[in-house]
């Protein structure tokens, strides 16, 4: 079974690499997100879960990506909040 929990810190991470990212939060409720904006933009921001499968998905349903490439979903979500790359 999938630790969504663990791919939500790894993803977070990853997401902080990224000069223009910022992680606002990491929730571990139900369901677990982490909360990242654009440190720019007070507008630019998106909420991502951890799927049971291990997709990334933003907060509008969006697959950024899966659990065996933190850093491409990172760099997905830095692309659509239109931030530098790392």
């Amino acid at each position: 079974m999938l630790d969504t929990l663990s791919c939500l810190e790894r993803f977070a991470a990853a997401a902080r690499k990224h000069a223009d990212l910022a992680v606002q939060r990491v929730s571990f409720d139900d369901p677990a997100y982490v909360s990242v904006r654009n440190r720019f933009s007070s507008t630019l921001t998106e909420t991502v879960t951890c799927s049971q499968d291990g997709g990334f998905i933003t907060s509008w349903g969006y697959r950024l990506g899966s659990a065996d490439n933190v850093e491409g979903a990172a760099a997905r979500l830095a692309f659509l909040l239109a931030a530098l790359p790392a």
